[in-house]
């Protein structure tokens, strides 16, 4: 028998009930109505912000800069990565502990002690009461900070930065420079190539979805990858230390003021190695007075004396005032304007050829010889060589020569006189030795650059011609007999044929000649195939009375020759490789 379906009646609901329910539903419509309007309307803003705030997040590169290379690639300065280690007291937590438990500093310094190497008491000191915001460590390696790291102790913050290294201290100083604790460049190439080091880092949104993966945006690939570019330099770290340690072993016998030493490719101004005495160690620039910044080798200015001689006779030959097989008398002293001027030892040598006038440095020679050129043609190819202009180079802001006026040098008659064995005028060491470059690689003016990427034009169409060709193979085999039979004969070394010049100029203070001098030796190899020059400057050696070109600054040149030999495998003369010499 099948059951009866229960049946219920329906009553209608009460009108008083029915308002109530209506009302309350009204009022929860209205509320949600509310609700949205005002985080549409007057929240739209904020709330965006908010969004924007958990959707992408803004990151900051660390500022870096470029490692800095020798030519065979061997690191002269680099960024290494350290960490900064901060304490938040009042957070110190350990894993495992409840979100409410606070450790006891004790208990985190012992934990880090270990890992610092810094004695608990040490530590504890610079808590100091505080419990917030303490740098407890700084210069952390990236080794200890991973330690630090696998403690997963709350409340420690680890903060990375980068730091600028010379591994080779001193050796480098006077042309890399160094950068300031805020990682700025305040010397060197680190301050004059500055925009080519640093790394332009720039800031980035990343944006990410709800569960905080990264999402795809227009981000280039730069911005997430590092600058892998270095600074190239053409100097070879070898021959910048063997040049180095010469010339700081020599000023420091002599007790000079300063010293400057430089290897040039005369084909492409290259320069193989730049040393300069005194330096400093950039790794703690702190420590040394401001004056040893400075690239005096640029900047500073000296009067170039016998070493400006090969120039001289050079644009004799040129203007045809002299013939190659020509001869001059030298009688020791000679009266020009009411000066009398004389050589170094106020001694005459006669008759003598222009290769002898070299070998013996003869002043009164080189006044005979100048005085057949017009003062103003004179003062023309010496504005021509840029003798008072500033050498466009990539180290440091090179100093402008001093040369007299025209007006002056043409109207008074001791001007192109002294002007004759490299006195009267001044300019830097890397200028002179830019001269020398152009004798020895066949007239053509080269720029000094120490970075590959200097832009230079190497096509010998577009470089300023300065010298015939004929006139540099006549002036450099003059040279060569200074080192076989003249004042450079301390140069020589056998198998290998090389051109150089002596020079020992007094020092002027005040317009008058002092006994401070300065000390230097150029010379140029191998003569049969030039590719080298080598310039050698000592400032104010202190023993006067013994300090020449030919004591002081050639035994320099030579251990800087012997090492450059060496490494650059230059080979000896032979039968093969031997260029016919034009006899002398």
């Amino acid at each position: 028998m099948k059951k009866r379906k229960k049946i219920v009646h329906l009553l209608p609901l009460e009108e008083k009930r029915f308002k109530l329910t209506y009302i309350f539903f009204l009022v929860i419509i209205f509320s949600l109505f509310g609700r949205l309007v005002n985080l549409q309307v007057f929240s739209a803003s904020d709330l965006k912000n908010k969004a924007r705030s958990i959707q992408s997040s803004r990151t900051l590169s660390l500022t870096t800069r470029r490692s800095i290379v020798d030519r065979n690639n061997r690191l002269i300065a680099y960024d290494k990565f350290l960490y900064k280690l901060w304490a938040h007291p009042k957070y110190f937590n350990f894993p495992g502990d409840s979100s409410n438990t606070v450790r006891g500093v004790e208990e985190v310094v012992k934990k880090l002690s270990p890992i610092l190497g810094i004695k608990d008491e040490l530590l504890l000191e610079k808590f100091n009461d505080n419990s917030f915001g303490i740098e407890l460590a700084n210069q952390i390696t990236e080794d200890k900070a991973d330690k630090i790291r696998k403690l997963k102790i709350s409340g420690l913050d680890l903060f990375k930065y980068s730091q600028r290294y010379y591994p080779q201290g001193k050796v480098y100083s006077n042309v890399v420079g160094f950068v300031n604790d805020e990682n700025k460049g305040s010397a060197g190439l680190e301050l004059h190539l500055d925009h080519q080091i640093k790394v332009l880092n720039k800031s980035i949104f990343i944006k990410r979805g709800g569960d905080g993966t990264p999402l795809p945006d227009n981000s280039g690939p730069r911005d997430f990858i590092s600058d892998y570019k270095s600074l190239d330099l053409t100097i070879d770290s070898k021959l910048q230390k063997a040049s180095f340690e010469a010339l700081s072993k020599q000023v420091m016998k002599w007790k000079a003021q300063k010293g400057f030493a430089i290897v040039m490719d005369v084909t492409n101004g290259e320069i193989l190695s730049l040393a300069s005495v005194p330096s400093y160690d950039p790794n703690k620039f702190w420590k040394y007075n401001p004056e040893v910044f400075k690239g005096w080798y640029s900047q500073d200015l000296f009067e170039p004396g016998s070493t400006f001689k090969p120039i001289n006779l050079a644009l004799a030959l040129e203007e045809k005032i002299i013939q190659e097989n020509g001869f001059v008398e030298d009688t020791g002293k000679i009266n020009v304007g009411g000066w009398t001027l004389s050589n170094w030892n106020k001694k005459g040598n006669g008759y003598i050829d222009y290769p002898e006038v070299l070998q013996v440095s003869s002043n009164v020679a080189m006044v005979k010889i100048m005085q057949k050129m017009q003062p103003s043609i004179y003062w023309d190819w010496l504005n021509k060589l840029g003798i008072n202009t500033n050498l466009t180079t990539d180290l440091f802001e090179s100093t402008a020569g001093h040369l007299k006026r025209k007006d002056v040098f043409v109207n008074q008659s001791i001007e192109p006189a002294v002007a004759s064995f490299g006195k009267g005028f001044s300019i830097s060491p890397l200028k002179l030795a830019q001269l020398h470059a152009a004798l020895a690689n066949g007239g053509y003016e080269v720029i000094p650059h120490v970075t590959f990427n200097f832009k230079e034009s190497l096509k010998k169409g577009s470089q300023k011609r300065l010298f015939s060709s004929d006139v540099s193979e006549t002036v450099l085999n003059w040279m060569e007999s200074v080192v076989e039979s003249g004042s450079g004969y301390k140069a020589k070394i056998d198998g290998y044929r090389i051109a150089g010049k002596t020079g020992t100029s007094q020092k002027a203070k005040n317009g008058i000649y002092t006994l401070k001098k300065v000390c230097s030796f150029v010379a140029a190899l191998p003569v049969n195939d030039p590719k080298y020059v080598v310039l050698v400057v000592i400032d104010e050696p202190l023993n006067s009375y013994g300090a020449f070109g030919s004591t002081v600054a050639l035994p320099v040149a030579k251990e800087i020759i012997e090492s450059l030999i060496v490494i650059e495998k230059i080979p000896p003369i032979t039968k093969e490789n031997k260029r016919i010499v034009k006899k002398l």
